[in-house]
């Protein structure tokens, strides 16, 4: 009898089947057409990109290293976007993820993070007793049923020093309108973003059972995040807070303030600034216009757009948990994105995303050359209220 050739693999069944129950069958309506492969950002810093459609077989026929290109995925939605099948490709990539713990093929760091969550409640490691200190000086109470939103912080804005300037120039926005509004301080736990992220399902679920009954308890109606990736979880991702639960990115809410008459810019800020869409604003949950609307109501603002804007935006490569994996030097997508916003001639790139004004703060050395600054929303807006000159405040912006 001969023997079997040494490169052949036995096609199982439960090893088929674990992938299918792992992704909830949503790697099997994948047709291999290769669509997503062809079009992922990947593509334009690396020889080779991601293959989901690769991963997906590899993982079904149980050969060794399948998931080794399964943690570059950011989930931005490119692929997704324009799947000709329509294929849940982010549940099929989150769900090998999770296959990936059970078969402990996860990348060194990823399981500190998750104890981070678990003992501390941030992903920065840092204690709940230190959340509320990016406040300090500023009269932020604690929430209450009567106000008019929960602010929720999350725990870039609560622990990242760069971040937290958002989070208070936000609350000096909330205060000139006269908003009523408190957040959770100490107790305010983090939205699950970062373990949904990295596909650890199980412990997810866990989190938002638990927050759903602590936002309940505290009688939250409209909550206001900084994150678009804490938003995007609230508004999607929390079946339990349905009803009159009401969850708003701030740029969604500082238009409602500004339509409302209450927020007002009434000195010019003479800047020219492009605006970077957030992959879990524009193409998850199609928040474009907010933004751009704020902006435009600043008297002497002019926004000039990029080529790649909108649903159509680069990833700045910092979602999907790539926040806590290394990225290797010349594969930034935030370096691609920082060359398209200086050739607009803008002199600030203003984003409205944590991730995304790390990311693209850390890619400014490759425009060097230009005087280009990142800036966040929030923190345009604030400057426009202050009536400030606009060169020397963003000259000092620069890292």
């Amino acid at each position: 009898m001969a023997s079997q050739p040494v490169d052949s693999v036995f096609l199982e069944d439960a090893t088929w089947e674990r992938v299918d129950k792992a992704t909830g069958g949503a790697a099997a309506s994948c047709f291999q057409c290769g669509v997503c492969t062809a079009i992922c950002p990947w593509g334009l810093v690396k020889e080779e990109t991601i293959s989901i459609r690769k991963i997906v077989r590899q993982a079904q026929l149980g050969l060794p290293g399948w998931s080794d290109g399964l943690w570059l995925c950011t989930t931005c939605l490119w692929c997704e976007s324009r799947c000709p099948h329509e294929v849940d490709i982010t549940k099929a990539s989150l769900g090998l993820r999770r296959l990936a713990w059970k078969e402990r093929q996860v990348p060194p760091g990823l399981p500190t993070l998750l104890w981070n969550i678990y003992f501390d409640g941030n992903a920065w490691g840092r204690p709940p007793s230190e959340r509320p200190l990016w406040a300090k000086g500023m009269a932020v109470k604690e929430f209450a049923p009567g106000d008019e939103i929960l602010l929720y912080v999350g725990d870039d804005a609560a622990y990242d020093r760069r971040v937290q300037k958002v989070a208070r120039a936000l609350v000096s926005l909330l205060e000139a309108a006269g908003v009523t509004f408190g957040t959770l301080g100490e107790r305010e736990p983090s939205s699950g973003d970062p373990v949904r992220s990295v596909g650890h399902e199980e412990y997810l679920a866990e989190m938002i059972d638990a927050n759903a009954r602590l936002f309940q308890e505290a009688g939250v109606k409209t909550m206001v995040t900084i994150s678009p990736h804490c938003y995007d979880m609230f508004a999607n991702r929390y079946p339990n807070l349905s009803g009159g639960f009401r969850p708003l990115h701030y740029s969604q809410y500082l238009l409602e303030l500004i339509e409302n008459g209450r927020l007002k810019f009434e000195k010019k800020l003479p800047l020219k600034v492009t605006y970077h869409d957030p992959c879990y604003l524009s193409r998850r949950n199609d928040i474009c216009d907010e933004p751009r609307q704020v902006l435009r109501s600043i008297p002497g603002l002019e926004l000039l757009e990029m080529e790649r804007s909108r649903q159509d935006t680069l990833c700045c490569g910092g979602g999907g948990g790539r926040m806590w994996m290394e990225t290797a030097g010349g594969e930034r997508f935030s370096d691609l994105r920082m060359r398209e916003a200086a050739e607009t001639g803008a002199e600030v790139v203003v984003t409205c995303c944590p991730h995304c004004l790390s990311c693209l703060e850390a890619s400014l050395s490759v425009v060097a050359e230009s005087k280009l600054r990142v800036m966040d929303l929030a923190e345009v807006a604030h400057l426009a209220l202050q009536g400030r000159t606009a060169t020397s405040d963003v000259a000092s912006r620069r890292p």
